[in-house]
């Protein structure tokens, strides 16, 4: 079985579908980082026309979403999801490299994976898959 850099919801499937669907051209979107924010980084979104070919790619029910290669450190074991709430809507990513946010919500504080440990863990789930 084959390690997916992220993995993304139903929500953010259908969400990623509906902006493919309303953007001639567009094949998906592609995630990053940047830096910004209180917190020190941001996630980006941009609609992709045409994939980077190192970039790495998710797909859930036919929604494609391309990683950044500079992200990828960042967003290992990420999940993307898309939520609407009474004041926004907008993805969302449940990352376990996050050491923080801002009180706004908009930006994070985010460390590179530790390698060793998604080893240890993907070599006890062999062992027991």
């Amino acid at each position: 079985m084959a390690f997916s850099v992220m993995t993304m919801t139903d929500k953010a499937a259908a969400r990623v579908r509906a902006i493919v669907d309303n953007s001639p051209g567009a094949k998906g979107v592609r995630v990053g980082i940047k830096k910004g924010g209180c917190a020190g980084m941001e996630y980006t979104i941009d609609l992709v026309t045409e994939p980077q070919a190192k970039d790495d790619r998710i797909e859930r029910d036919g929604a494609s979403v391309w990683i950044d290669p500079a992200a990828v450190l960042y967003l290992l074991g990420t999940e993307m999801d898309f939520e609407t709430t009474t004041l926004r809507s907008g993805f969302t990513f449940h990352n376990p490299n996050q050491t923080s946010a801002c009180g706004c919500g908009e930006s994070v504080e985010l460390k590179a994976a530790d390698l060793a440990e998604l080893a240890r863990q993907k070599q006890g789930a062999d062992a027991h898959g």
